[in-house]
């Protein structure tokens, strides 16, 4: 029976190809950065592209469902394999999602060129696209586990379609439900998986070391935080601005920041990789505090959700994208100093954009935000391209000699 290592060995064309992370996490970091720079001159005022979407509703998009559907894409692609033990995508099939993913960010682009529901269709046509290829490989490997992961993204493409429906009838889609319903699903999504990944990788390094501490193994009581998480998600999307959603924010903030007690964090300084996954996850108690005081005081709502959007899925799709790049491509787990830079330049970037929603008078913090945003993601690409675009290097025995 064929492998997912033979069948990777087996493909001969561009080595990018050879597994989902590979063209995923690269395009989406250089998009990450590119699409800043582009908002930062549409904040000046510049005509930059001939889209139908106001600059803000298209920000926001270009950021939820252009990036993290990219991120996404390259992270469930070469997991999927490992839970299913079904063969990895490779190759010209995976040639083709990534082409389907470029043309929904053209499409977009140029929206106000072409009839809204083609450009609805293209790009929300990536996720069906994405949640189909995942859907076959769970149903057909029989992890019923993962199941809720394809409804995420199923939900992630609803989404994208209610976000276009309400740009097309005039309406501030980044305010609306689409967004609300797009990001909720993205914040599941992080409490779900990252709720595995980061108490598991914090044990293996921890136990590495032989360290008398270690994080407390998925239990029911991590049932019950993700239950109350949907609950306090749906509540929000419903009713963004009521009491019961600062309610349940709160309760929701006071869960996880208890989740997060038990998984040793305190423990892991010493390596990046591995306190940038804690570091990235505490936004998700953050942005539910956020949320909780955005439904109290309005004027703090958009800088709220800027807690989710860029904390919570910026620092953990970038601490996911660092260490399973890695891993994959045969490299030692250890963040180098310009990566721990990296993971700083992002923290520093969300602070200043959730400082300048409380003081909007000092619009240089939107730059230092946007400019620690633009120096991430652009330093990822530039540091990770030889490890994305090379062959895996095989694992070194140490000389005896």
């Amino acid at each position: 029976m064929t492998t997912s290592a033979e069948k990777i060995r087996a493909w001969t064309g561009p080595t990018i190809l050879s597994f989902g992370f590979r063209p995923f996490f690269l395009l989406g970091a250089i998009w990450a950065a590119l699409a800043m720079v582009i908002w930062v001159f549409m904040l000046a005022g510049a005509n930059v592209l001939p889209t139908a979407f106001d600059a803000v509703s298209w920000h926001a998009h270009e950021f939820l469902f252009g990036y993290l559907g990219a991120v996404l894409a390259g992270f469930l692609l070469t997991a999927v394999p490992n839970w299913t033990g079904r063969l990895p995508i490779v190759g010209w099939p995976l040639a083709g999602l990534v082409g389907l993913w470029v043309a929904g960010r053209v499409a977009v682009a140029i929206s106000a060129l072409a009839p809204w529901w083609a450009v609805m269709a293209v790009d929300t046509g990536f996720l069906l696209v994405l949640a189909l290829v995942l859907g076959r490989e769970i149903i057909a490997g029989k992890n019923w586990r993962n199941l809720v992961v394809l409804l995420l993204v199923l939900g992630m493409a609803l989404a994208n379609a209610l976000y276009h429906l309400d740009a097309a009838g005039g309406g501030f889609a980044a305010g609306g439900i689409g967004l609300r319903i797009g990001l909720g699903a993205a914040v599941l999504l992080i409490a779900l998986i990252g709720g595995r990944i980061v108490p598991s990788f914090t044990r293996n390094w921890l136990a590495q070391r032989r360290s008398p501490v270690l994080p407390v193994p998925f239990n029911r009581a991590d049932r019950a935080v993700l239950a109350l998480t949907l609950v306090s998600l749906l509540v929000w999307i419903i009713w963004p601005a009521a009491n019961l959603t600062a309610v349940f924010g709160a309760l929701a903030a006071l869960a996880h920041f208890w989740r997060m007690s038990r998984w040793a964090g305190h423990h892991t300084g010493a390596e990046a990789l591995v306190w940038v996954l804690h570091a990235g996850y505490a936004f998700i108690p953050l942005g539910f505090l956020s949320i909780s005081m955005g439904a109290l005081l309005p004027g703090m709502a958009a800088a709220a959700e800027h807690v989710w959007m860029a904390g919570g899925i910026g620092l953990m799709t970038l601490a996911v994208m660092t260490r399973a790049s890695l891993g994959h491509a045969g490299k030692p787990l250890h963040a180098s100093r310009p990566v721990t830079v990296l993971y700083l330049a992002l923290i520093v970037s969300v602070l200043a954009r959730f400082a300048a929603g409380g003081l909007p008078e000092q619009a240089w913090l939107l730059h230092v935000a946007a400019g620690a945003w633009i120096a991430a993601f652009a330093g990822f690409a530039v540091l990770y391209w030889p490890i994305l675009t090379r062959p895996k290097t095989a694992q070194r025995r140490p000389s005896h000699a």
